[in-house]
């Protein structure tokens, strides 16, 4: 049997797993690898490439970066490369249908959520910040809409106390990639049908914001604390600390939650132990904060050398 002809797509991170396991596998031959263009980055904004982008070069793998995911030349290369299948991973554009059209056996994508729940930008971080227990990650035939394509695979897994967004997307990205290996081979022979999403369950997961980190000490302590790990490592949970001549910010690294009641945003204690402070229900206790300009410190190390006492206030 000839190796299967490839087209991957892709650019961040979440991508790499997956174009590393198709690019080792025996029975395939990625002809191209499409990632949006170098971005510049820094205080120089020297340009980047994407994650993608670099491990292709190191795996020899020929590059496309077009500008639009329309141009009509890009989709002529495409076009040129007869592609059997193309993979889709974190690319960051909606396709038009003439690519999805391109591939003898369609375009397949790696959501990494169980859809329907959490279609979009990232699912990642808004299962952890709706406090829920489970994810996983989706093999779905691809169509139009946005993550709307019939499903052709899934696998499931916990989310743990200590997940944050960081170490639930590496877990995910493996069993991505893991999952798509498994599911390629049966789903071009024939074997999977691929079957429509419930749209009773269907769940949206928008863009993140840096201002979807800034803690409000309104909420209750769990869901401040799940919002904590969603964001971390961005963009991060932050809160500031009244202070002249403006108050300080502080990013807040590592938490727990304590049944204590005081009024929000004020600190109830703050000792080697933690830094408690009132939430809407219940408090939460700091573990770990870095303050603006600063290095990430554990609580009794922060007092040390930052003088914070009962009845400060978080704004």
């Amino acid at each position: 049997m000839a190796a299967l002809r490839i087209i991957f797509m892709g650019t961040a991170e979440l991508s790499c797993a997956s174009l590393e396991s198709l690019a080792r596998g025996e029975n395939f031959h990625v002809a191209a690898v499409v990632t949006q263009p170098d971005k510049p980055k820094g205080r120089d904004l020297k340009l980047q490439p994407s994650p993608v982008k670099s491990l292709a070069l190191k795996l020899n793998l020929p590059v496309l970066q077009p500008a639009r995911a329309r141009d009509e030349q890009f989709i002529a290369e495409l076009r040129g490369l007869k592609p059997d299948l193309t993979v889709v991973v974190a690319y960051g554009h909606i396709l038009p249908q003439m690519i999805l059209d391109l591939p003898k056996f369609g375009c397949l994508n790696v959501h990494t959520s169980l859809l329907p729940k959490y279609r979009g930008a990232a699912p990642i971080q808004w299962a952890i910040a709706d406090g829920e227990t489970e994810t996983g990650v989706t093999v779905m035939k691809m169509d139009a809409g946005l993550d709307t394509g019939p499903i052709i695979s899934q696998r499931r897994t916990p989310i743990l106390p200590e997940d944050n967004s960081q170490k639930l997307h590496d877990r995910l990205a493996r069993l991505g990639a893991e999952l798509l290996m498994e599911s390629i081979p049966d789903f071009v022979a024939g074997k999977i049908q691929p079957q429509p999403q419930p749209v009773e369950d269907a769940s949206h997961a928008p863009k993140i914001k840096k201002e979807d980190g800034r803690i409000d000490w309104d909420l209750p302590a769990k869901t401040i604390w799940n919002r904590l790990r969603a964001f971390t490592p961005w963009p991060g949970a932050f809160t500031f600390l009244a202070g002249e001549p403006k108050p300080h910010l502080l990013k807040i690294w590592k938490a727990g939650t304590v049944e204590q009641s005081g009024r929000t945003g004020e600190i109830l204690s703050a000792d080697k132990t933690g830094i408690i402070v009132g939430c809407g229900e219940n408090a939460l206790r700091i573990l770990e904060l870095q303050r603006e300009g600063g290095r990430r410190m554990h609580a009794a190390e922060f007092l040390a050398g930052h003088a914070l006492k009962a009845g400060d206030k978080f704004e």
